[in-house]
């Protein structure tokens, strides 16, 4: 069956999801667990070692500033050479991070350690691009559980990453997290491993349906609404969850404790993902992006309100996970929807870009808004970020998005 003939198999038998389409949600489990692991540990590696309490989440920041400046350069990279030798890049990088990464931890050196995230991040450029990848070769009714799918990988994640988190965080004769640095080039051999056996798609051909429904589509629109809801959604997610953990070691929550915490809220943020797609399909993109807005509201309410118990931060961190799952895949779905086959590079390198900005802003800025204003008054920020969001996507999507 020649390339032609399987593109109007796919088309003609809608339902089904190609096998490459699970090989990347395996790539993405990976590169998830590795985003785990990191969230997990930085603040707490960067606070033993920086200058002073403000500089403690400057590695992670660093790894979401290289994701910032590096992103649209991947995607030309990968229009250029393909797919498979930009993730192989992504996956060779994310090797030499873990190393530098472990010597780092050893040697008590706070050079080395944002360095490791700026590597982190340089492999996070490419590997965000694994959701797009799995859409390249699916027709428009696919395409949003293509992209749900891909992300649902990150339920492993969310088990695989607390597991190396408590069982390589400290063990005798290492330095604290040091095993946990190490672990990143376990994740990129194992990751050179799945992309090579992954068959990049060439794309379908639109049927005369779709083409004539992008035609008529508020293209502008739509696409400004999916980059907009996926980055303001991933810069809140980004401030309260890395905030969160500073918070909880601050109340003297143990580190098992937090680390199962985190591992609830990542759970939180990719279970969905299993049928998020369906959710699209059924009830269309406005209510399901508005959802994830009211849901990341719910959070900051809770924040703002609840008891401020190591109860009340577990929940909110799970109502947090929810909404930026629906709000994030939701903003994918809807973009890959609009994109055609000239612009889908661009358009996702511009998207994941923005995307990247606003998470490196949620990233640089907990510490330093935990020491300036508290948390209290940061949750009041994102509500404030999230009621406007909620109204401009109402908005967007108020002529044609049901």
């Amino acid at each position: 069956m020649n390339q032609k003939d399987k593109n109007m198999d796919l088309i003609a038998r809608p339902e089904r999801l190609p096998s490459s389409t699970y090989v990347l949600s395996l790539c993405q489990a990976l590169n998830l667990t590795a985003a785990v692991v990191s969230v997990t540990i930085a603040a707490l590696a960067g606070e033993k070692m920086a200058p002073g309490p403000a500089w403690a989440t400057l590695p992670y920041g660093v790894q979401f500033a290289a994701v910032a400046l590096l992103t649209y350069p991947a995607s030309v990279f990968m229009r250029r050479f393909g797919r498979k030798p930009g993730f192989l890049c992504g996956a060779m990088t994310l090797i030499v991070a873990g190393c530098v990464g472990f010597f780092a931890v050893q040697q008590s050196s706070f050079v080395g350690l944002v360095l490791a995230h700026g590597l982190l991040g340089v492999y996070v450029s490419f590997a965000n691009f694994y959701r797009f990848a799995a859409v390249d070769q699916l027709p428009a009714p696919l395409r949003p559980r293509g992209v749900s799918l891909v992300v649902a990988g990150g339920v492993l994640a969310a088990f695989i990453g607390p597991w190396i988190s408590l069982g390589l965080g400290n063990v005798d004769g290492y330095a604290p997290y040091s095993l946990c640095y190490a672990s990143f080039a376990g994740i990129g051999i194992s990751t050179i491993a799945l992309v090579g056996v992954w068959r990049q798609g060439r794309g379908i051909e639109a049927t005369p349906v779709h083409m004539e429904a992008a035609r008529k589509a508020p293209v502008t629109a739509a696409i400004l609404a999916a980059i907009f809801t996926s980055a303001s959604a991933y810069m809140v997610m980004n401030l309260l969850m890395v905030q969160a953990s500073l918070v909880m070691d601050s109340m003297g929550v143990g580190f098992h404790a937090s680390t199962l915490a985190i591992q609830a809220h990542v759970i939180a943020m990719f279970l969905p993902s299993l049928v998020t797609g369906l959710i699209i399909g059924k009830f269309g993109f406005r209510l399901t992006l508005c959802a994830g807005f009211l849901l990341l509201i719910a959070t900051t309410l809770l924040a703002l309100f609840g008891s401020g118990g190591f109860e009340a931060m577990l929940i909110g961190l799970i109502l947090l996970g929810i909404g930026w799952n629906l709000s994030y895949i939701g903003g994918g779905a809807l973009l890959a929807k609009y994109l055609t086959e000239e612009n889908r590079h661009s358009m996702q390198g511009i998207n994941d870009s923005v995307i990247a900005i606003c998470a490196t802003a949620g990233a640089f800025s907990p510490a330093l808004l935990q020491t300036l204003i508290g948390w209290k008054n940061t949750n009041l920020l994102c509500l404030l970020l999230c009621i406007i969001g909620f109204v401009m996507v109402w908005r967007a999507t108020k002529a044609t998005l049901t």
